[in-house]
């Protein structure tokens, strides 16, 4: 099968790539089916993963240039990941670039999966808990009603409802994954509204200083880098039918507050790394994120086989094993 990730240089693009050209497969409704292909897609050039199993290629461009597009989809595409995103706090603040990629993007990329698989392409979209909002039931459904209240929000939710219109059509077999609060992320702080939750952990353990702009009784519905890849993988195993006539669904998260991520800080790099987190409130941001809600029932998603992190802990953990620089894994005496 051919395999295209647009948003192929990002962290879950480059993580997601690294995953399947080690296996060398992906599931498939009836079994695992190998990849001939990988393309990377992003407006710069991805870095291809090593000891790759399959051939890889890496393609620069336009999200929203048709001519591009089409280029890239001149092969034909078995799977599509569609990753490709301007994050929270950059769509609210440039309102015509998260327009250009989250919505106009998205709609140009399942052109493109329509032309090239004529319905018979699995196309995997990221969405976002930003998609809720308002005035929200104690328990959030996946039927609850989308009310985002930001305009990355309403894109990812708009977006949606484009991957379920082309799949009830038949021009592709889509699903969008509502994905939590992705942390511990590797790298550096991004234009995320969310990026404190991965700051205050990575950045204090690696001994460097960490801005949180939130109070510690905000709660977050939060997934580790690793479940989210597993996510990703699995849900190109799931047939139409199981996923069911609404083709959304909230991925298992966890339940934690700011302060418990500071207690598991705590625990793992001691007073020393909490001391390193500074307090610097940040109302724009506050209401970003204090606007996710933070419990979910996720029945649906469990259903289909989709797992949640044990524990805050354990997410902790997972990015020290995963993605802790070697100097941070010392100071810790990891290996």
């Amino acid at each position: 099968m051919r395999v295209i990730i647009t948003g192929g240089a990002g962290f879950i693009g480059q993580k997601l790539a690294a995953a399947i050209a080690r296996a060398g497969t992906l599931p498939g409704p009836d079994g695992g089916e190998a990849v001939r292909e990988l393309v990377l897609f992003d407006q710069a050039e991805a870095t291809p993963p090593p000891e790759a199993r399959v051939a890889i290629h890496t393609v620069a461009g336009d999200i929203a240039d048709t001519a591009a597009l089409d280029a890239l989809f001149a092969g034909g595409a078995d799977v599509v990941y569609h990753l490709a995103s301007v994050v929270s706090a950059a769509a609210e603040a440039d309102f015509e670039l998260g327009m250009g990629v989250n919505f106009d993007g998205t709609r140009a990329v399942l052109e493109a999966s329509r032309k090239a698989g004529g319905g018979a392409t699995r196309f995997i979209f990221t969405s976002s808990v930003a998609v809720f909002g308002g005035d929200l039931p104690p328990v959030v459904e996946d039927h609850t009603a989308p009310m985002p209240q930001n305009s990355y929000g309403i894109q990812k939710a708009m977006a949606e409802l484009l991957v379920s219109d082309y799949s009830r059509r038949g021009f592709v077999d889509g699903r969008a994954l509502r994905l939590p609060t992705i942390a511990v992320r590797p790298g550096r702080p991004n234009k995320a509204a969310s990026t404190f939750a991965s700051s205050i952990i990575r950045e204090p353990l690696q001994g460097e200083e960490a801005v949180l702009p939130v109070p510690e009784e905000l709660a977050m519905f939060v997934l580790s880098p690793r479940q989210a890849i597993q996510a990703l993988v699995h849900a190109a195993g799931i047939s139409a039918a199981d996923f069911g006539g609404s083709r959304s669904v909230m991925l298992p998260g966890i339940r934690v507050t700011v302060g418990e991520m500071i207690s598991a800080l705590r625990r793992v790099g001691g007073d020393a790394a909490v001391a390193r987190i500074r307090r610097e409130p940040d109302p724009t941001i506050e209401t970003i994120v204090g606007g996710w809600p933070a419990d979910f029932n996720t029945a649906k998603a469990e259903r289909l086989g989709f797992q949640r992190d044990d524990g805050i802990d354990a997410i902790v953990e997972a990015f020290i094993e995963d993605d802790m620089l070697p100097d941070g894994r010392a100071a810790l005496g990891r290996s």
